[in-house]
C-alpha cells in the first residue's frame, strides 16, 4: 500500500514538474511575443511623435511647448498634382503618394530632419527640433532638399510612364515654437510666423526650384559654407511686405547642379505672375490656421 501511495505521489509530483515546465515555457513565448508587439508600437509611434516626446509621453510626463531660437522649415507641394491625379484612379493616386513619400522617407532617415506631417501631395520637415543641432538645421535641410531633386531624375509614374513629378520647394530659417497638440491623437505641430514663411516660398518659388530667404541663405553661404545660391531679387509677398529671397543652386563640390534659372528676375506680387496657390491646399493649411490666429 505504501509503495502503491509512493507511485501514486511520484507520479502527481512528475506530472506537477512538466505542467510547470510548460507553462514557465508558455509565460517565456508570451512574453516574447508581448516584446514584440511592443517594439512594433513603439516604432509606429516614433513615426507620429518625435522620440523623445514619445518617450515622455509613455512615461506620464506632460509635454510642454518649446521654443527654439533657429531652425531651418521645409515646404514642399507636387507641380500640377491635381492635373496628374485627374489622369489616375484613386487607387493609382494612394500608390503614386506612397512611392513617392517612400522615396523621400529614405533621403529623409539619412539626415538630422524631422518630418512633421503630409497633407496630400505636400511635405512638411524641420531641421533643428525638437533635437537641437547647432548651425548644421540649414545644411540637413539644404542636403534633403538636393537630394529630393536628384531622386525625381529617376522616379516614374507606372500608369504615367510619359509625366514627370516636379517639385517646388520653399525654405526658411528662423525662430519656431513646437508643441503636442491633441489628446486622443497627439501631433507634434509647429507655430510661429517662420512656419508662415517657408510656406510662402514654396508658394511664390517655380517648379523644379528651392526658393530660400535671405536668413537661410546667410546660413547656408556664410555661417555653413560650400553651397551656391543665386540672387532671385525682391519678392512682394502677402502679409510679408518685400523679401528678398535666393535660389539653392548646388553644394559647392558636389557634380549635380538644377537647371538654369537666371538672375535677372522681376519682383512677383500676390494675385500677378508668382505660381499659384497649392492646388492640394494640404501644405497651406498648416500656415493659414496660424494666421488665422494671428
Amino acid at each position: 500500500m505504501r509503495g502503491r501511495n509512493a507511485n501514486l505521489m511520484d507520479h502527481v509530483l512528475n506530472m506537477m514538474e512538466k505542467y510547470a515546465a510548460t507553462l514557465e515555457q508558455q509565460v517565456d513565448e508570451r512574453t516574447k511575443q508581448l516584446a514584440e508587439e511592443q517594439k512594433k508600437s513603439d516604432i509606429l509611434l516614433y513615426r507620429i511623435l518625435p522620440r523623445q516626446v514619445a518617450e515622455k509621453l509613455k512615461s506620464g510626463q506632460s509635454v510642454e511647448p518649446e521654443a527654439f531660437e533657429n531652425v531651418t522649415i521645409f515646404f514642399s507641394d507636387v507641380v500640377s498634382f491635381t492635373n496628374i491625379a485627374a489622369r489616375c484612379t484613386p487607387l493609382q493616386v494612394v500608390n503614386l503618394l506612397n512611392d513617392l513619400y517612400t522615396l523621400f522617407d529614405g533621403i529623409i532617415e539619412a539626415h538630422d530632419v524631422y518630418k512633421v506631417e503630409t497633407i496630400g501631395d505636400g511635405y512638411l520637415c524641420v531641421s533643428g527640433l525638437p533635437h537641437r543641432n547647432g548651425n548644421m538645421h540649414a545644411r540637413e535641410i539644404a542636403e534633403m532638399s538636393l537630394g529630393f531633386m536628384r531622386s525625381l531624375e529617376s522616379f516614374r509614374i507606372p500608369n504615367l510612364p510619359n509625366e514627370r513629378i516636379s517639385l517646388r520647394i520653399g525654405v526658411h530659417t528662423g525662430p519656431c515654437v513646437a508643441g503636442v497638440v491633441g489628446m486622443s491623437m497627439p501631433r507634434y505641430c509647429l507655430f510661429g510666423d517662420s512656419v508662415n514663411t517657408a510656406s510662402r516660398m514654396e508658394s511664390h518659388g517655380k517648379p523644379g526650384q528651392i526658393h530660400i530667404t535671405a536668413e537661410t541663405n546667410h546660413f547656408l553661404t556664410e555661417v555653413i559654407g560650400g553651397y551656391r545660391t543665386v540672387p532671385r531679387g525682391d519678392v512682394i509677398i502677402k502679409g510679408k511686405g518685400v523679401l528678398e529671397t535666393y535660389w539653392l543652386v548646388e553644394r559647392s563640390n558636389h557634380m549635380t547642379t538644377l537647371p538654369d534659372i537666371g538672375i535677372d528676375l522681376p519682383a512677383i506680387s500676390e494675385g500677378n505672375s508668382g505660381p499659384p496657390e497649392p492646388e492640394s491646399g494640404g501644405m497651406y493649411s498648416t500656415a493659414k490656421r496660424q494666421e488665422g490666429g494671428n
